[in-house]
């Protein structure tokens, strides 16, 4: 079960600056891919409804700097019968959750949607979904989750991150827009693929094990040239390095390989990159404002340096205090200096003024009384 390489019609493509598959190639690969998947189903022993999921398995010679998340239309619908689908809303204004979901699925009825299995208002999903069991109950219930693009960015804290990593994140909807059956059909009928930053591998399911050849390779086909239109990287043509189909037990059978001189021209693209950016013109006004900045800056620094060596020349140079290894003598006091001697400061509790130091009162003495003369006695 060994599918063969890329053939020259591949090749001549590629040489030309447009990724083209070879639908020869990729048709080997699906009946290499739907014989194995026969035998298994026989020896296994399972059921006859049960089908396996088919997907694109890319791999690019760059990591990306940016997550993207790209949305495929496919000719032919890769839902079951048996799916179920479940539209999250948001709760109308004077109704209860009961009447916002009969307006609801009036709507859908209006537009022509009948995919949809289950409308859940926002309210609902708040208060009976709010357990860790009812959340991984809701999950596997529904393949596939739709919501409101007006509800879509309050869903991540109340649905939990299984829903993430089960690639099971429901996918944003106008419910207002004209044309809301056909891009109802494109999303539940359709795939996504994300293209992150982690790592150089990404994977999209394109059919399931219960389609024709032909609807696979058609659907194939349909898949590589959307993803090469819409991702968002100069080297859309030569970043995808390889192509896989498996199934979810199969081993990856090529369909496409690209050649080594593609990584050179990735790189090369690359660095072309930031020198094609223009560089913007000043205006006119704008450069001689630009040039009298400078000039101030420039007058300012030549101040600046020029307060500085003043300021350098204004201090006086410090001389070092040495302790003296012995007491000082005191001299005796001449008397021209006890002359010139400056009068000592006026102590504690004294006020000073402006002038000088305010010169103590000095005490008013007491002038002494006399001694009052006694009365003499009457006799």
């Amino acid at each position: 079960m060994r599918a063969e390489g890329p053939t020259r019609e591949g090749s001549m493509a590629e040489q030309q600056g447009k990724l083209q598959l070879d639908r020869s190639q990729v048709k080997k690969a699906v009946l290499a891919l739907q014989a194995f998947l026969k035998t298994k189903a026989s020896t296994e022993c399972l059921l006859l409804n049960e089908s396996q999921h088919i997907s694109l398995m890319f791999t690019l010679w760059k990591i990306p700097k940016k997550e993207q998340t790209i949305r495929i239309p496919l000719p032919h619908g890769i839902r079951t019968e048996n799916g179920e689908v479940c539209l999250f809303t948001r709760d109308e204004p004077n109704m209860t959750p009961d009447q916002t979901e009969r307006f609801f699925k009036k709507l859908l009825t209006e537009r022509g949607v009948k995919n949809i299995t289950e409308v859940m208002p926002f309210k609902v999903l708040k208060t009976e979904y709010k357990a860790f069991e009812a959340k991984r109950r809701l999950l596997g219930n529904f393949d596939l989750f739709l919501s409101d693009a007006r509800i879509r960015r309050h869903l991540p804290s109340h649905i939990g991150k299984h829903f993430y990593e089960s690639k099971k994140a429901p996918l944003s909807i106008d419910l207002l827009s004209k044309n809301l059956g056909r891009d109802m059909d494109r999303l539940i009928q359709g795939t996504t693929v994300t293209v992150g930053k982690k790592g150089p591998c990404c994977m999209a399911r394109v059919a399931h094990s219960g389609m024709t050849p032909d609807e696979i390779v058609e659907n194939v086909t349909a898949a590589v040239a959307t993803i090469i239109s819409k991702l968002n990287m100069v080297e859309k043509d030569k970043i995808i390095k390889l192509i896989h189909l498996k199934s979810q037990t199969s081993v990856a059978l090529p369909i496409y390989s690209s050649d080594l001189s593609n990584l050179t021209q990735v790189e090369e693209l690359r660095n072309k990159k930031p020198n094609k950016k223009k560089p913007k013109k000043r205006k006119a006004p704008a450069e001689s404002s630009d040039a009298n900045v400078k000039e101030g800056s420039q007058e300012e620094k030549t101040t600046k340096e020029g307060n500085d060596a003043s300021a350098e020349e204004e201090i006086p140079q410090l001389v070092p205090i040495q302790t003296p290894s012995k007491k000082a003598k005191l001299q005796a006091p001449t008397k021209k200096g006890l002359k010139t001697a400056a009068k000592p400061l006026v102590g504690k509790g004294k006020k000073q003024t402006k002038g000088g130091p305010r010169q103590a009162k000095r005490p008013v003495k007491a002038s002494p009384q006399k001694p009052k003369r006694k009365a003499p006695k009457r006799s």
